[in-house]
């Protein structure tokens, strides 16, 4: 019905718009009390697809990716189309309005997305108003720079961000990964993200032991899929010496190899997700599981659009996997029918 009926409406309007618009609806649905009912169409509960991962128990293995609920406006809401777990941001310290618009770019002859969207969204602190109230669903707190901070001034805004979002996230996953602010990916290399990362785990640690019974929180890095091979090498032994938590795998592109979609409209800049993006990110976390003896969990992303392809994820090496384009082409049935194709195969 979705793809029939409803994606043909949608994809006639420009995307952002799209996405405001859909907000706007799942949340007059939920103050009208329909939730129950698409969580009784979407959301398959059962105590066999419950997967503990860095010391949290995920109801079942299905994420929704950061970007969608940037802001924390709908994670309760989200969740009731059968997510495991929702991964709020990228947030920032300090609103910004992000890239001037236009900036996200559908390929629909790929089943893709092009976003410069720049980490737009109303800070760090706007956001904890919301996540104040009770959580359904883990919740994974996604963090950023923001487009003014020199990188390096980065950790004092990735410090701000992590201690506004600690009493209020499940886990964290560190953004440097992002194509769309300038220069950060920059801090995708070794010194300076074993700096980064040895930071926050230190204040992981020193918020944890200024309040009794508190635990620290898990803190994984989202990585591009751009690396080499001797980069994803490095990231190996800078989660071996720094003692995070695990990786997501992957964020966005910048490569645009093999699209079918007029040149156009494939060579706007930004990061590309979708279908493009399903091999690469899969022979990312292989290399990563096979290279490191699975010595750390990974959460795979980019381009599952099917059961069989989150589960060639999983087969890879993934402990966990999102959705972002795939949820946007496929729709909310995609979540339930990852989860069944799960349950059948035991």
């Amino acid at each position: 019905m979705y793809k029939i009926l409803v994606r043909p409406i949608l994809f006639l309007m420009d995307p952002e718009r799209v996405h405001h618009l859909t907000f706007s609806i799942i949340r007059c649905l939920g103050k009208l009390g329909i939730t129950n009912l698409y969580k009784s169409v979407f959301a398959i509960e059962d105590k066999s697809l419950e997967k503990e991962v860095f010391g949290l128990k995920f109801k079942n293995p299905v994420g929704l990716a950061a970007g969608f609920d940037k802001e924390a406006n709908l994670y309760n809401e989200l969740s009731d189309f059968g997510f495991g777990f929702i991964e709020i941001g990228t947030l920032t310290p300090k609103p910004q309005s992000g890239n001037p618009k236009k900036r996200i770019f559908r390929l629909k002859a790929d089943e893709a997305l092009i976003n410069r969207m720049g980490f737009n969204n109303k800070g760090v602190f706007d956001a904890v108003d919301r996540l104040k109230k009770q959580h359904k669903v883990i919740i994974g707190g996604n963090i950023g720079k923001n487009k003014v901070t020199p990188n390096a001034d980065a950790i004092k805004d990735y410090l701000i961000c992590f201690d506004a979002l600690f009493p209020h996230v499940d886990y964290f996953v560190v953004n440097v990964s992002s194509p769309n602010t300038p220069g950060l990916r920059e801090l995708q290399d070794k010194e300076p993200l074993t700096a980064l990362l040895k930071e926050l785990k230190h204040e992981n640690a020193k918020i944890a032991k200024a309040h009794s019974g508190v635990s620290e929180k898990p803190i994984l890095l989202k990585i591009a899929p751009d690396l080499t091979n001797d980069q994803l090498l490095d990231i190996i032994n800078i989660v071996e010496s720094t003692k995070i938590d695990g990786i997501i795998a992957t964020n966005t592109t910048i490569a645009r190899e093999g699209l079918n979609s007029p040149l156009l409209l494939s060579e706007e800049k930004g990061g590309l997700s979708g279908k493009p993006l399903k091999d690469r990110s899969t022979e990312v976390i292989r290399f990563l599981a096979n290279k490191s003896n699975k010595a750390f969990p990974i959460i795979g992303v980019g381009g599952i659009h099917s059961a069989e392809d989150a589960i060639e994820k999983l087969e890879a090496g993934a402990d966990l996997v999102q959705l972002y384009t795939g949820f946007i082409y496929e729709g909310p049935a995609l979540v339930r029918r990852i989860n069944k194709a799960l349950l059948s195969k035991g």
